[in-house]
């Protein structure tokens, strides 16, 4: 879901709570189009006030609002809009927090003492609306004191956002305001449109987005994607609709808010602060509150998203080199399966030579009795060899046959093998965030031979930082450790664990190799079920819902001569299903 005027809706629901009657102590403002409010809230019962900071980001790629608990470096010299809030708002208290219907607009009102000692209120509003976003102060008689952009009627001829101008909401499309609406007004805006339903509510009421609009019609039962024509043809497909139209927004009107990150092959995909069926085959992460959620959520998908451009070459690399293996691989199992009617042909040349006595030169063919299966066969013949000379060539043909069989046998394993190596190196990027990650999975695809090594005795080179496989602390005080690649999956196995140690990992997928250290003691049964749930978070089943992990004692595990790095075999083991959630581990490092 987009930063929309449902997600605004629940943001202000909870800047409400916890900042109405605080008071505004540090005003900053880090960046060219972003603000830092410091806010000391009130006491109340049983809790002692408590410091708040409120993020407010007017940039025009990401525009944010939200109370987090991490600092940004101000400048030494403040811009000009941050003394004139800090002139006007410090030691402000926050008498209210409002969005006008469901617009992406957040009012935040403010009473102060001027210098004269008078009391006098004033308003922050934050706009959140993609490139047109902006911070803006207001006096309370509507007017512009200053905003964080300025904007001139050179840029815009709808609305000048300068000092001395009156503030106003530009309504450049008539749009409804979903809590007031009514059935007529509803069925007149949407039914008989010439567009896919979901775009006839997204475009004709505010602050709905396209993916809401598209959960509205899931909940309804109705395809967003076919034309808003249909609801013409009834008035209970229309009653319908309206009535799951009306249920949504009552949601937001009652606060009634369920906030998810919805997570795709373990990577953030969308936030929602409403439940969406349309993401029901996603995993959902749930949190607490608005802030903690869109903090969470862009931090990560800010990372993820630095990281997958920094592995795109990586990735291309490893995308290719399967896809040709996984093409010889097919071939190859074809030419085997052509070799498997190699016996049929060995079986002929042993009837010809036990029966072809009876043979008449020019005979096309011979009936015998097949003594492996007691039934009778019949053995096509070339007219112009004898039984004997039929019998070589058919032993002939087995022998080639068989040749090809046991060579094409070897060749399909190393390719496999080769399939499950690159499918490893493929799961280690997707959780590979840091750039000391990168490098050693790259350095692990050189030695591999994936990627030509280049001269790295160039001047001024610096070495990387080695990369440190993940260290997690269980919940009765036990040390795992979750390998990060194939050479750090070998370390952990290898090198780190003991014979005693247990050793995890996913089942018939490429995965992390997970080491919990048992120093001699008997684990409970709760180390062992958080063991395997990094072992399924770390693979490439980290988005199902359920895992299963294969475990057992690290003295089981051995490394066959010549398998590729991270590849293990093991025949004791114990299995269990596992949940891939981590977020109750304490992670070290």
């Amino acid at each position: 879901m987009a930063f929309d005027g449902i997600t605004i809706a629940s943001i202000v629901s909870e800047l409400k709570a916890e900042l109405t009657g605080g008071r505004i102590t540090k005003i900053s403002q880090p960046e060219n189009d972003e603000l830092i409010l410091t806010i000391k809230t009130n006491p109340r019962e049983n809790q002692p006030s408590k410091t708040k900071r409120l993020l407010i980001s007017a940039d025009a790629a990401l525009p944010l609002i939200y109370l987090t608990e991490n600092n940004k470096t101000a400048p030494l010299t403040a811009p000009g809009f941050c003394m004139l809030l800090r002139k006007h708002l410090n030691s402000g208290r926050i008498l209210d927090i409002t969005q006008p219907g469901l617009e992406r607009i957040i009012h935040i009102h403010i009473g102060h003492l001027n210098e004269m000692g008078d009391y006098q209120e004033k308003r922050l509003v934050a706009e959140i609306m993609g490139k047109h976003s902006n911070i803006i102060f207001i006096n309370d008689e509507n007017m512009i004191i200053d905003s964080i952009k300025h904007i001139s009627g050179l840029v815009s001829s709808v609305r000048e956002v300068l000092p001395g101008r009156p503030y106003f909401v530009a309504e450049t499309v008539a749009k409804k305001n979903p809590l007031a609406t009514s059935f007529a007004e509803f069925e007149n805006v949407i039914s008989s449109k010439a567009m896919p339903l979901h775009q006839a509510i997204y475009m004709n009421y505010t602050g709905i987005s396209p993916a809401a609009a598209q959960e509205i019609c899931e909940r309804g039962g109705l395809d967003g994607d076919e034309s808003a024509v249909v609801l013409s043809e009834g008035k209970e497909l229309i009653t319908s609709l309206y009535r799951v139209f009306e249920s949504y927004l009552n949601q937001i009107k009652n606060n009634d808010f369920t906030l998810n990150i919805y997570l795709k092959d373990g990577n953030p995909y969308d936030f929602s602060v409403l439940k969406m069926d349309i993401y029901r085959d996603f995993k959902a992460v749930s949190y607490a509150s608005p802030s903690a959620m869109l903090e969470e959520y862009y931090l990560t998908r800010s990372i993820f998203n630095k990281s997958r451009q920094k592995s795109a070459d990586l990735r291309k690399i490893v995308k290719t080199h399967l896809e040709r293996n996984q093409k010889k691989y097919d071939l190859q199992l074809n030419q085997i399966k052509d070799t498997e009617k190699k016996d049929r042909f060995r079986v002929y040349g042993e009837l010809l030579n036990t029966y072809g006595y009876g043979c008449e030169p020019g005979q096309e063919n011979l009936e015998a009795l097949d003594y492996y299966s007691g039934e009778m066969i019949t053995i096509p013949l070339d007219p112009l060899l004898t039984a004997g000379e039929n019998a070589k060539k058919y032993f002939d043909k087995y022998n080639k046959m068989k040749r090809t069989a046991d060579a094409l046998n070897d060749l399909s394993k190393d390719v496999k093998a080769e399939i499950i190596h690159l499918e490893s190196i493929a799961a280690s990027l997707d959780h590979a965030l840091e750039e000391e990650d990168l490098a050693e999975i790259k350095e692990e695809m050189i030695t591999s031979g994936y990627i030509r090594r280049k001269n790295l005795k160039k001047a001024g080179r610096r070495e990387n930082k080695k990369s440190r496989p993940l260290h997690y602390l269980s919940s009765d005080g036990f040390h795992i450790y979750v390998g990060k690649n194939n050479f750090q999956n070998e370390d952990i196995t290898f090198k780190l664990a003991d014979g005693g140690d247990w050793w995890f990992h996913a089942k018939g997928i490429p995965g992390s190799h997970v080491i919990i250290k048992t120093l001699g003691k008997e684990l409970p049964d709760r180390a062992f079920e958080e063991a395997a749930s990094l072992a399924g978070y770390y693979s490439k089943g980290c988005n199902q819902e359920k895992v299963e992990i294969d475990y057992t004692e690290r003295k089981n595990v051995k490394k066959p001569n010549g398998a590729k790095p991270g590849f293990v075999v093991y025949y004791t083991n114990y299995s269990m299903i596992a949940r891939p959630d981590i977020r109750n581990l304490v992670q070290i490092s």
